[in-house]
């Protein structure tokens, strides 16, 4: 009587365990997730793949005791939430077998003063390092890199790892364009969700928003130029301040840059990979020849799904945004140059 009544008991734990869970939370228990760099993005990255119910984490940093502590704080804050999952913090690589996804965010950080580009010869060593720790623990993992300056990271990762080129994605587009969507719809007066723009090339000074693929509420951007609703040199303030984005952040901060949109743009990613969403996103994607320029990463749209990211998707150009596409690419492929004696 007492073995039948614990089996109730049991069953009645597991029952109520799972009665307000959502789909996605029990496929991601089939995940697991790295950070590579437990820094502002990794950190805040790793808060919102909790959130998000992805999968158990694995924080990593070659600063153990920022790892634990940041996964400590991370694990403590879920039951508050009202979140099942499970989150370690370790110094130890080993501790990425397994992982289904690895977002690597290891690198200094853009300060006052620095260009991404200043960032190359520094952030080049550790993006070696991370390769590497991949390459040999947990190579069928989809990476995303977010590290600076962005797709010349991107290039050296997939270089050194020897993983497929479809699997080696970097973070930046989806940046871009949400900071071009949110700055016209500040001069707009809109709300920034209803629109729907790309920005392509590298994630640099020459990156190319699109106003020619640009809408707001399906109304193409011109017409609103039209109406006079803005005008097109405010609309070229615009471009120059999506530009100088990250720019922007690191002279208020001072002592730091971006953190809360790239986590939330390298997420966006890695849902859509292990949920098979399929969604076109603007990302740092390799193309073996793309306007003249060969063997290269660079931001393009492309169509993330279970099977990584295969499916690029150039969008029709005017003359003018191919030729500035062309200059972006061109100084995309000077920074790998650069980099080169650093992978082979």
């Amino acid at each position: 009587m007492r073995l039948a009544f614990k089996q109730v008991a049991v069953f009645s734990t597991e029952f109520f365990r799972h009665v307000n869970t959502d789909w996605r939370h029990i496929i991601a228990h089939r995940h697991r997730i790295g950070f590579i760099g437990a820094g502002n993005i990794g950190g805040t990255a790793a808060l919102l793949a909790c959130v998000e119910k992805l999968g158990s984490i694995v924080l990593f940093d070659i600063n153990q005791g920022v790892a634990k502590g940041k996964a400590l704080d991370i694990a403590q804050s879920l039951p508050i939430q009202n979140i099942s999952s499970t989150v370690i913090g370790t110094a130890n690589p080993k501790d990425l077998a397994g992982c289904s996804v690895v977002i690597v965010t290891a690198g200094i950080p853009r300060k006052a003063g620095m260009s991404r580009d200043d960032l190359l010869d520094i952030n080049a060593k550790i993006m070696k390092s991370c390769a590497i720790m991949v390459r040999e623990n947990c190579p069928d993992a989809f990476c995303i890199i977010i590290t600076n300056p962005l797709d010349a990271m991107v290039w050296a990762f997939a270089k050194i790892s020897g993983l497929p080129a479809h699997m080696v994605i970097g973070m930046a587009g989806i940046l871009d364009t949400a900071r071009y969507r949110y700055f016209l719809s500040l001069a707009l007066k809109c709300d920034p969700c209803q629109i729907q723009t790309l920005v392509l090339g590298g994630h640099a000074d020459a990156m190319l928003p699109l106003p020619s693929h640009t809408t707001v509420a399906g109304i193409p951007l011109q017409h609103y130029i039209d109406t006079q609703m803005i005008t097109w040199p405010e609309h070229d303030k615009i471009v120059n301040r999506t530009r100088m984005g990250g720019g922007e952040i690191v002279g208020l901060l001072e002592n730091g840059s971006a953190y809360h949109a790239p986590a939330a743009a390298a997420l966006q990613m890695a849902r859509s990979y292990l949920f098979d969403e399929r969604k076109c996103l603007p990302c740092a994607v390799y193309q073996d020849e793309i306007l003249g320029v060969r063997d290269i990463y660079a931001g393009l749209s492309v169509v993330i799904s279970g099977n990584g990211a295969r499916d690029v998707i150039i969008p029709t150009l005017t003359a003018d945004e191919e030729e500035q596409l062309r200059t972006s690419l061109k100084g995309v492929e000077n920074l790998i140059q650069q980099i080169k004696p650093h992978v082979y």
